[in-house]
């Protein structure tokens, strides 16, 4: 027993290479990450942040939910069939052609999949055009169950970007002057392992596995599943404003989980789990980008100093500790309150600084170094006003 099941398990990694959403995954990352750096040149002038960054930072969580999800669904016994990888594998591609992670929600991955799943074959039974015929056996109550754990992971993806993990853009505000905008933006690919049908694997006990698809014998798959959010923040600091969405996509997760549990001995609850999730979601969509829009722009022209939109890594403002969020009020000693008398400050300084800044808190601190040859000569701060900017910036990376 233990020799088939460590054989079935080298085979499973080896299913997980032949998946093409591993490799569509990779070129979603670097296309998007393109598309971001050509947006930052538009807005800054220069390229803050490389094309994998969205990706980094989730590697943990992306395997360690995928070690949970994976013990649970073998240890419980959850079968998929073939048919339902491969329609979740192309619906999200499908989904993140527009290079956008706005629907790589796993509302919509998910509940696409089960929606197709189960009208498909009623489709394709009653059309008379072609003789092709769609039959699957699709497991509705273990899709509405993954739904639900999958949710939760997206609300702790969505915990962990912070302040230093959200890029940011320029955009023309509604007094015709620019504001910035922040984007929670992160993509994540997690692999678990689900049984199939159809391999030397047999039942261990009477109860497993428990949600079985008419077989007796099973392989191990290993699956990758992508999990992406895009969510625009004008209003407040990216990181409140991931902390709220976040909330709301985890109390959506324990609604979902519960119906999805019902729906063991009720599997037209699935269904109501599935539109649950895609209503919800949506909802919290709506209700982020509504209340969002009603604050005044957070990131604008500040006249008690120069408001930091975002820290180009690797300069003197990213060593100093200097974040999105706080106020350049003080360039030693002089106060400035735009970037023209933030420039011209630092200039006069001669080879060393020392500025005073006002924390989100309201509390001043005071930061200093010197001031070297090669660095930026900005100190690699990037403000609301930056546009105006642009053509004075040298390209930096």
């Amino acid at each position: 027993m233990a020799e088939t099941w460590l054989i079935e398990l080298w085979k499973g990694l080896g299913r997980f290479f032949l998946n093409p959403l591993v490799y569509w995954t990779v070129i979603l990352v670097v296309l998007a990450g393109l598309k971001r750096i050509r947006r930052e040149r538009r807005d800054f002038g220069l390229k803050l942040f490389d094309p994998f960054v969205e990706w980094r930072h989730t590697w943990v969580l992306s395997v360690g939910f995928g070690l949970f999800l994976s013990m649970l669904a073998v240890g419980v016994g959850l079968v998929f069939s073939r048919e339902t990888i491969w329609m979740l594998a192309i619906v999200t591609v499908l989904l993140s052609l527009s290079l956008r992670f706005t629907l790589l929600s796993p509302v919509y991955i998910v509940g696409i999949s089960y929606l197709l799943l189960l009208f498909l074959p009623f489709v394709f039974e009653n059309q008379t055009f072609t003789d092709i015929t769609f039959s699957s056996s699709a497991n509705f109550v273990g899709l509405s169950i993954l739904l639900a754990i999958l949710l939760i992971a997206e609300a702790l993806l969505l915990t962990r970007s912070g302040r230093t993990r959200t890029y940011p853009e320029l955009q023309l505000g509604r007094r015709g002057y620019w504001i910035g905008v922040h984007h929670l933006k992160k993509v994540s690919l997690i692999p678990f392992f689900v049984l199939i049908p159809a391999g030397p694997i047999t039942a261990f006990a009477p109860f497993w596995p428990y949600f079985s698809i008419n077989g007796e014998v099973y392989s191990l798959a290993l699956v990758p599943f992508v999990i992406g959010f895009d969510h625009a923040v004008q209003g407040t600091l990216p990181k409140k404003a991931a902390g709220a969405i976040a909330r709301r996509v985890l109390i959506l997760s324990m609604a979902v989980l519960f119906m999805a549990v019902g729906s063991i001995y009720a599997g037209w609850l699935s269904l109501v789990a599935i539109l649950t999730g895609i209503i919800g979601r949506e909802y919290i969509n709506y209700r982020h980008r509504l209340t969002d829009r009603a604050k005044v722009p957070f990131f604008h022209k500040n006249e008690r100093g120069i408001k930091v939109l975002a820290v180009i890594p690797g300069t003197p403002a990213d060593r100093l500790g200097i974040v999105a969020g706080e106020t350049v009020t003080k360039v030693n000693g002089t106060k400035i309150n735009d970037m023209e008398a933030y420039y011209y400050a630092l200039q006069e300084s001669g080879a060393f600084f020392k500025l005073e800044i006002l924390g989100e808190n309201g509390e001043v601190r005071f930061v200093q170094s010197a001031l070297y040859e090669e660095d930026h000569h900005e100190l690699g701060i990037i403000t609301a006003n930056s546009r105006s900017q642009v053509k004075q910036i040298p390209e930096h990376g």
